[in-house]
């Protein structure tokens, strides 16, 4: 017997590629405007060929990496302080209210006066796009940890250094891979708008150049590129949180 989870995917696929073709077919807009799967596979082997899809697509998984990377190690470690301490949080919340609404395209201007034109702003609206939601997430997350495990450290003499690597970050975890989850989708979109801006490589310039040079084939490749690593990353995302280590946390609900 098939497996429907297997099968209904490549059903689905198969009617949007159908629905695609006999748009393009049928609507009267030109292959320039409204390309069809066959001329859009048709260029990304090209692209793949002459190495400017792997080009712009690890330029762009670069300025991800270090932008998400920064935001985790600076978040998760603040969004702890903000947790536990409560001076901290009367302090610095109100400030990371008030600056996690503004959109991080809104800092482009900024960040092209700070750091230029290059990698530099690409990775600095990246980093700000995924380091307020893991100060509030990591900060919820231990704020929601029972203080009876807490009473239990407090019989037992625990260190302030074991509280921390034995309770929280245990009971923490399964939040923490949820945020990492939900800020990576919004890192890898804040990269395709920066990098339409700001920078002269990645799938986001990839973008800006073919619709300049009128190749909507290329933008689509780039645009089907962007969704698969997407995928991607998310199924890493969720393959952390199957990690027997954070089976602790989970018991802390």
């Amino acid at each position: 017997m098939f497996d429907k989870r297997i099968i209904l995917p490549f059903i689905s696929l198969f009617c949007v590629l159908s629905i695609w073709e006999l748009t393009t077919r049928f609507s009267g807009w030109s292959s320039n405007v409204f390309p069809g799967p066959i001329a859009v596979m048709t260029s990304g082997w090209a692209l793949i060929e002459n190495g400017l899809l792997l080009k712009h697509t690890v330029a762009s998984l670069f300025r991800v990496s270090i932008g998400f990377f920064l935001a985790v190690v600076l978040g998760v470690p603040l969004g702890i302080v903000l947790g536990r301490l409560d001076i901290a949080k009367i302090l610095f919340n109100p400030l990371v209210q008030f600056l996690r609404p503004i959109s991080p395209l809104a800092w482009i201007p900024l960040a092209m006066l700070w750091f230029g034109i290059g990698d530099p702003p690409a990775i600095f609206l990246i980093f700000l796009s995924s380091f307020f939601p893991m100060i509030v997430s990591t900060s919820v997350a231990v704020e929601s940890i029972r203080p009876t495990f807490f009473q239990v450290a407090a019989n037992f003499n625990f260190s302030r250094r074991e509280v921390i690597t034995k309770i929280v970050i245990p009971a923490i975890t399964p939040q923490v891979i949820t945020a990492l989850r939900l800020t990576i989708t919004i890192a890898w979109l804040v990269v395709v708008a920066a990098e339409m801006i700001a920078v002269q490589s990645g799938l986001g310039y990839l973008i800006l150049d073919a619709r300049n040079a009128l190749r909507m084939d290329y933008v689509m490749v780039a645009m089907i590129t962007i969704g698969f690593i997407g995928l991607f990353l998310d199924f890493v995302m969720r393959s952390l949180g199957n990690i027997e280590s954070t089976a602790w946390g989970r018991l802390t609900k």
